[in-house]
């Protein structure tokens, strides 16, 4: 794995094990659910491209990846004493920040192993959305890629930018910068000034 693309990995993981972490402690799980919570949010979405994939899952092949989110999850433990008082704001900024990485990453490590345009696209957003899903549904929250907010279309935008910017014979890194920064930018965009895609609403004739 090129340099920029391993630390860019590795941050990916860290940001993601600390959005986990931090939304077990607004919920008060204990040091077990922490860890969970850290390592679904973490490594879930790159676990489900790489099944789908058929490919050897990357934190089997490479275990550093469950130490980095063992480390991050006792560290928010120590260093974080009351979740609660972290302003909601910062658990989405950091989300939105592994959402973009590894939406592009997945995207780059998809077509890698071959597959098509639209597949790898697919499989980069699913490996950025699919650990948040995860994280959100073990706390009984409505996971963000089913609200109104721009959540998917960010991790799709990143993909497609990576892959265009690759066909248009730009090198692997700065394809990789950009593509995460547009898509980390719509993202923040969306958070910042609530923009949100049209909410589908059946009406009910009869309870007018």
């Amino acid at each position: 794995m090129d340099e920029l693309l391993y630390y860019l990995d590795i941050f990916g993981i860290i940001v993601f094990a600390l959005s986990g972490a931090l939304m077990a402690g607004r919920y008060k799980l204990d040091p077990f659910g922490v860890v969970v919570l850290a390592s679904v949010t973490a490594i879930g979405g790159g676990t489900i491209r790489d099944i789908i994939l058929q490919t050897p899952v990357f934190w089997v092949v490479e275990p550093y990846y469950l130490y980095v989110i063992l480390a991050t999850a006792l560290l928010t433990i120590i260093l974080v004493r009351q979740p609660k008082r972290i302003p909601k704001r910062f658990l989405l900024l950091s989300d939105a920040l592994g959402l973009a990485l590894f939406a592009v990453l997945g995207t780059q490590k998809s077509l890698a192993l071959g597959s098509p345009i639209p597949v790898a696209i697919v499989m980069g957003a699913i490996t950025g959305v699919a650990g948040g899903m995860i994280r959100d549904v073990l706390c009984n929250v409505i996971p963000m890629i089913l609200r109104k907010e721009i959540y998917a279309l960010a991790a799709m935008l990143g993909g497609g930018l990576f892959v265009t910017f690759h066909l248009l014979g730009w090198s692997e890194n700065e394809a990789t910068i950009v593509a995460v920064l547009g898509a980390l930018l719509l993202r923040l965009a969306a958070i910042y000034w609530q923009v949100s895609l049209p909410a589908f609403d059946i009406i009910d004739k009869d309870n007018k």
